[in-house]
């Protein structure tokens, strides 16, 4: 089975390491400044003439209240008139974007993420809308994977029928912890309730999925509250889950700071819970996708990995990641054909840029031969656990091993640690190995050793 996994913590506490979660090859750490609006404006004419299909992000970086945990590029306000400036300047760049693209192109997948996306009111999500329909080719016919992040305190039942009118059929909730120290600890006080209102609404209104989020690693989180937690998510009876791993990273996220060290989950607590969560997910029924994404059986991630299909992008997992991916906001990442590029992550320098009538585009990356070699190989090992040297061989006109000859000792090292299976024909990661993935991929990375890994997350 596709979704067998065997915990091994010998293997774990070896293979353990920092390193990238591969949203991108290479990663956004390899952005320069020397990538700007010139090359995307010759991305879009290739992708227009190509006539390819269209992913768009959309980020709206604002939120009311701040929790001590978040990453993200955000804005904390209680003042709702904020977001109208952004808007008017969000709303130009759609159409500055556009008009660079065909008509023709079809929006496959849309995605807003944030901060909150419900900040906005519902006047504003309205308008928003509109002007991403009045240009861009979004369907009408249900089709489109269009997905939005819910924050259950900033949503009710008449904004999830909003939201189901306004064409979003896919719901991705932020829950985290259900434990309330846990919760007072990191500033998000949720119920159960709430979580449970805003899913019951999707559920009437025929949303098309249900995505939860879960973080282990919090402070005041223990492995038997983690696990009631988990408990009660299951019940919840969630399409997809994504369980991810905290990475206390307070001299780069300010936030951070205000969470207490000393009440951080030892290593082992934190291996414990996730090793509990993966037994009881997997009891429940969910299959372990990859990199903390579990889905039932009958989900669209699933079944692609299940087919060889599956794919992964800035958005995660994803059955789009043929699309020319389109970041629209402060912050946003596009990839279209072999370009990455990414607005400014300043809100004022992005609403400046753009009331002048210019792109935002602050940096990127072109990718080289290597670079669509490399990324073709961590694809298929991250998607499918799996790697043919022939189809990449044929893809790229190379003998495999001659090329990367060097990696060969790694590779065998992981072979009898018991990671991967290694032979002449292709690499399988074995079911040891599955949940360690991320430091298969690393030794393709060409890029690694000159990174400082403390920019990065550990494995597990």
């Amino acid at each position: 089975m596709l979704d067998a996994i065997r915990w091994d913590t010998d293997l774990i506490r070896r293979y353990d390491l920092a390193g990238p979660r591969y949203t991108s090859y290479p990663t956004a750490v390899q952005f320069h400044s020397q990538v700007g609006t010139f090359d995307l404006f010759h991305a879009l004419r290739d992708s227009r003439k190509a006539l390819r299909p269209l992913s768009l992000y959309v980020h709206v970086p604002f939120c009311a209240n701040i929790c001590y945990y978040c990453a993200c590029n955000k804005v904390i306000t209680k003042d709702r008139g904020r977001a109208l400036p952004y808007l008017q300047r969000l709303e130009q760049e759609i159409q500055l974007i556009a008009c660079h693209l065909d008509p023709a192109q079809k929006v496959e997948q849309l995605h807003f993420g944030g901060g909150t996306p419900t900040f906005l009111s519902h006047d504003e999500l309205r308008q928003l809308m509109a002007h991403l329909r009045k240009h861009f080719n979004l369907l009408d016919d249900g089709s489109g994977d269009y997905g939005i992040e819910i924050d259950p305190r900033e949503a009710d039942w008449s904004t999830m029928g909003l939201l189901r009118e306004l064409g979003f059929n896919r719901v991705s909730i932020g829950l985290q912890d259900l434990d309330p120290a846990v919760q007072r600890a990191v500033n998000r006080l949720q119920s159960l309730e709430e979580t449970r209102a805003v899913i019951d609404a999707a559920r009437t209104l025929q949303f098309r999925s249900i995505n939860i989020d879960l973080i282990y690693g919090l402070p005041k989180q223990t492995p038997d509250n983690f696990a009631r937690t988990v408990e009660e998510v299951i019940s919840l009876q969630p399409d997809r889950l994504s369980v991810f791993n905290y990475a206390h990273l307070p001299e780069r996220f300010m936030p951070q700071r205000r969470i207490n060290g000393n009440e951080l989950p030892s290593p082992a607590q934190k291996l414990e819970m996730l090793q509990r969560t993966i037994e009881q997910l997997t009891a429940a029924g969910y299959r372990y996708i990859g990199m903390d994404h579990f889905a039932l059986p009958d989900d669209e991630l699933a079944i692609a990995q299940e087919e060889s299909t599956l794919q992964r992008n800035f958005q995660g997992y994803t059955t789009h990641g043929h699309c020319d991916l389109i970041g629209l906001g402060v912050s946003a990442i596009s990839q279209i054909g072999d370009l990455y590029c990414q607005n400014s992550s300043d809100l004022n320098h992005y609403q400046n840029t753009l009331a002048g009538a210019q792109l935002a585009t602050s940096r990127g990356l072109v990718c080289n031969a290597d670079d669509r070699l490399r990324r073709a190989v961590i694809q298929q090992l991250i998607c499918n656990f799996s790697l043919d040297f022939a189809e990449i061989e044929r893809s790229f006109n190379i003998d495999f091993q001659g090329y990367f000859g060097a990696l060969w000792p790694q590779l065998q090292g992981m072979a009898q640690d018991g990671l991967i299976e290694l032979d002449r024909e292709r690499i399988t990661v074995l079911p040891a190995g599955r949940l360690l993935v991320r430091s298969v991929c690393m030794v393709f990375d060409a890029y690694l050793e000159q990174q400082n890994r403390q920019r990065f997350s550990r494995v597990i």
